[in-house]
């Protein structure tokens, strides 16, 4: 009997959660001079690019590979780690600018084909186009870091590819929640009749993308309609969910986990457009409504949730786990500063809780792979009787 081929995310989730634990909590304190950490984690743009790329990147190609061969499985955590070695070491130099770049396009030349070859409609292939996005993001990163350019660009660069995740999460999370919440719905004799919302999916999406080409443009009036856009995306999102029941999904820790960090993605885009609104509360800060809310407690639901699902056959098998989402919630909260609490003091609770909420992750994640171990060599035992 061939053997099956293992899922990437067995591999690929352990090694995110353990380093988005690590590399956070280093990279704060190193930007506020707590400690020394290398180049790469002393400043801001550090942070985010190892956060999206470094993270994110590899959570999302953990989820949409699906079983491949281990050569190919390792030579990615191979072409990760030298990415990450390298832009820890040199972020601005050439050599790290080719093996990060290798790394992502890698990812997005193996994952885009995924809806862009087998979608029939628009919506479905525009996650293929987001993809590609982080892709040219990644590429434009290191070419504003290669040259002199303003921070007026590379604020808009970081934008943009926060963004090109929250199109993301919006549309993946969406087609993880629906038909999750129709199930166990289904299970308690109630019958979901507003699933996907092909109408409101395709008019948020149309409305992100606009951003995302006004965002580019330098015109004085493009902030104003960007935090029009994404208050009405926001509204429209809100709508959405509503129709989702949720109320309904008491019981499920799973699911109200997905639902919190999908919640997160709507408060980014408010907090965003209040950002472009008034100076009184800058972007920076409004991006980690997004990259710590909807990115942290999305992430870490998708990983527990489908490791869940593919080794004890149950998405919800140990309820506690998603306890550990609301420290990221609570992490997201810090992070906006709250008006009892110092900045340093603030920041240093965010990530405090962050990390907690991921070390926990990986335990749960490693434990997850001993068991599956486990029953794979009693499978392997009967046959072999």
């Amino acid at each position: 009997m061939k053997a099956k081929l293992p899922f990437a995310h067995t591999y690929w989730f352990p090694l995110a959660a353990l380093y988005s634990a690590l590399t956070l909590p280093l990279s704060v304190g190193g930007q506020l001079g707590w400690f020394t950490v290398p180049a790469g984690l002393q400043y801001a743009w550090g942070h985010g690019h190892e956060m999206i790329f470094g993270f994110a990147l590899l959570v999302i190609a953990g989820y949409l590979a699906g079983p491949q061969p281990k050569t190919y499985i390792f030579s990615v955590i191979g072409l990760w780690l030298a990415a990450r070695v390298s832009f820890w070491v040199a972020p601005i130099s050439m050599i790290t600018a080719i093996i990060d770049i290798a790394f992502v396009g890698t990812l997005v030349w193996k994952l885009s084909p995924i809806f862009l070859r087998t979608a029939k409609k628009w919506r479905n292939k525009s996650a293929g186009f987001v993809l590609i996005g982080l892709g040219i993001a990644a590429l434009g990163f290191h070419m504003v870091m290669q040259s002199d350019q303003s921070d007026d660009l590379s604020l808009r660069l970081l934008l943009e590819t926060v963004l090109l995740l929250s199109i993301l999460m919006f549309y993946m999370g969406g087609r993880i929640i629906a038909p999750a919440l129709a199930g166990h719905f289904q299970s308690q004799n109630r019958f979901l009749k507003d699933r996907v919302q092909p109408r409101f999916e395709g008019s948020i999406l149309i409305l992100l993308f606009l951003v995302l080409v006004l965002n580019l443009l330098p015109f004085a009036w493009v902030k104003f309609t960007i935090a029009a856009i994404l208050l009405s995306s926001a509204l429209l999102c809100v709508v959405r969910v509503l129709r989702w029941r949720p109320w309904w999904s008491y019981g499920r820790a799973d699911l109200l986990a997905m639902l919190l960090g999908y919640s997160w993605i709507i408060v980014g885009w408010v907090c965003i457009a209040l950002s472009l609104l008034t100076a009184n509360f800058p972007i920076t800060k409004a991006l980690h409504a997004i990259t710590i809310g909807a990115l942290g407690t999305l992430t870490f639901t998708v990983m527990s949730r489908t490791r869940s699902h593919r080794v004890l056959r149950d998405t919800n098998a140990k309820p506690f786990v998603f306890i550990l989402a609301l420290l990221i919630t609570a992490a997201a909260l810090l992070r906006l500063n709250p008006i009892w609490l110092g900045y340093s003091q603030s920041i240093l609770l965010a990530a405090c809780c962050w990390s907690f909420a991921f070390i926990g992750l990986f335990a749960w994640l490693m434990r997850l792979n001993k068991i599956e171990k486990k029953v794979k060599r009693q499978r392997q035992l009967m046959q072999d009787k």
